[in-house]
């Protein structure tokens, strides 16, 4: 029968710390993340934004590893997004009813970027962390540019646009963890469709790619291992928030929300850069 009188207590305690972070998440990491999921997945429900591009750099300085970090967050970000949805559909700024156009668009959103998220995930683990972040920056400012520059002018719909964007943001959550939002809504936009059904088709096209992205990252990496403390941390800051942005949602201007989607858009890939140059 097994003894346990030779293990050093010692030992046992540095490995569990390292293995589950739990040095870092209690108390103050806990609460400090609760609070910043709530105000991250505000804005990221009310403007299709912001949760995993700012969520995974901010994480990454408290000490928390890429490939611990980013399947957290693609789990935290189904979730979420699923419930977003819900809430957004529930308020009327989408409709998700089987045969309409914003169904639709979903599905061929979730479609193609499956097929992104996989191949970025494969990229991702052997690619070096500073260019993902430029690549995933310069895309986001570029993006906020065009939408700020030509909020004013009504987009006729593209369904080649929206396949090519919702591609590249898939891409990158799988890459970073983040700048999928950014990327699908001021792409949707672009492509035709009005601010309001753009970030709730995000929200819900999000969390189903985010449910496959996870399973994906835990397949092809068998070595990577969930960090529950935060994945908790991060669920119960963002669901407060939900019913919230999505009514706040339903009172925008389409127009000036677009407007609003644009600026968030350069100030979040101008943020990235600069923190690579700094």
């Amino acid at each position: 029968m097994a003894t346990y009188t030779n293990i050093n207590p010692l030992e046992s305690i540095k490995f569990i710390k390292k293995r589950y972070h739990f040095k870092k998440m209690f108390p103050e990491i806990l609460i400090s993340v609760v609070i910043i999921a709530f105000v991250l997945e505000f804005f990221d429900a009310t403007l299709g934004m912001g949760y995993g591009t700012t969520l995974t750099p901010m994480l990454l300085l408290v000490g928390f590893a890429p490939l611990e970090l980013i399947p957290a967050i693609l789990l935290t970000n189904a979730v979420l997004g699923l419930i977003a949805a819900f809430f957004h559909h529930r308020f009327e700024n989408v409709n998700f009813h089987l045969r309409s156009k914003d169904s639709k668009i979903t599905l061929i959103l979730t479609g193609f970027g499956i097929v992104g998220i996989l191949i970025a995930i494969l990229v991702a683990i052997n690619l070096h962390e500073d260019i993902l972040r430029a690549y995933l920056g310069f895309v986001v400012l570029i993006i906020g540019i065009t939408v700020v520059a030509k909020h004013k002018k009504d987009h006729p719909f593209s369904w080649k646009k929206l396949i090519g964007l919702g591609s590249l943001a898939a891409f990158n959550k799988g890459m970073t963890g983040g700048g999928y939002g950014s990327v699908i809504v001021g792409g949707q936009i672009l492509s035709g469709v009005e601010g309001k059904n753009a970030v709730g088709v995000a929200s819900f096209a999000e969390g189903l790619i985010c449910v496959f992205g996870t399973f994906a990252y835990i397949s092809i990496s068998r070595s990577i291992n969930l960090n529950w403390s935060l994945i908790l941390s991060l669920l119960i800051g963002g669901l407060i928030s939900l019913p919230i942005a999505a009514y706040i949602v339903k009172k925008f201007h389409p127009r000036r929300l677009k407007l609003v989607i644009g600026i968030v858009n350069i100030i979040l890939g101008s943020a990235i850069l600069t923190n690579l140059i700094l």
